[in-house]
């Protein structure tokens, strides 16, 4: 048992009083839903300071990577091939290392999104690789997310995720950015400086 098991054992075997999961079946009723779920995520995306680009039919999605950042050096792949294309333009796996340290320096991280939702930009990444920290490390990020896989809101979202075999997944929706008390934004600050979401 993983020390978050124990810990959330311990907390069952303490609660006295047990109550029933409210019903959100009237809240999903009301949720937000978009006629055109491509055209809001990217928009969306836009307002959260990323990029949302759609892979038009026939594009080489390397060219198009490269293209977006022509001068990244240490480029990391977490996903060998999408709708049939090789990635190649990556020069190594995250897996490649022993220490999650040795990734820093990675300008960009290629990794796959598993559910986009059109309300807030945000995109579920699976864990599926062990060193989980090259998607915070990166300078970059570029997130593959199947068109198919877009979704009005964080109700439908959450009906959708799944944590893998490794146990962990996270919402990214665009760039790293926090805000001190004089309201100076700052971005990168826990993660990549930039996002782009390209929709397959």
């Amino acid at each position: 048992m993983s020390s978050r098991e124990d810990i959330l054992e311990s907390i069952r075997s303490h609660t006295r009083m047990r109550y029933e999961k409210p019903d959100y079946a009237p809240l999903e009723q009301e949720a937000l839903t978009y006629a055109d779920k491509v055209a809001q995520f990217c928009s969306v995306m836009q307002l959260v300071g990323g990029k949302a680009v759609v892979l038009s039919e026939g594009e080489d999605i390397n060219e198009v990577i490269t293209r977006l950042y022509p001068d990244a050096g240490r480029i990391a792949t977490c996903v060998d091939e999408v709708k049939g294309q090789a990635i190649t333009c990556a020069t190594f796996r995250p897996d490649d290392v022993s220490n999650p340290g040795e990734l820093d320096g990675t300008d960009l991280a290629i990794v796959q999104g598993r559910v986009g939702v059109c309300e807030n930009g945000a995109v579920w990444v699976q864990q599926d690789v062990e060193q989980r920290a090259v998607y915070f490390i990166s300078e970059a990020l570029v997130l593959l997310v199947d068109k198919s896989r877009l979704v009005n809101n964080m109700h439908e979202a959450y009906k959708c995720i799944d944590t893998g075999s490794y146990g962990y997944g996270v919402f990214i929706s665009g760039p790293s950015k926090t805000a001190d008390i004089e309201q100076a934004l700052v971005m990168g600050a826990h993660g990549a400086r930039d996002v782009t979401v390209i929709l397959i």
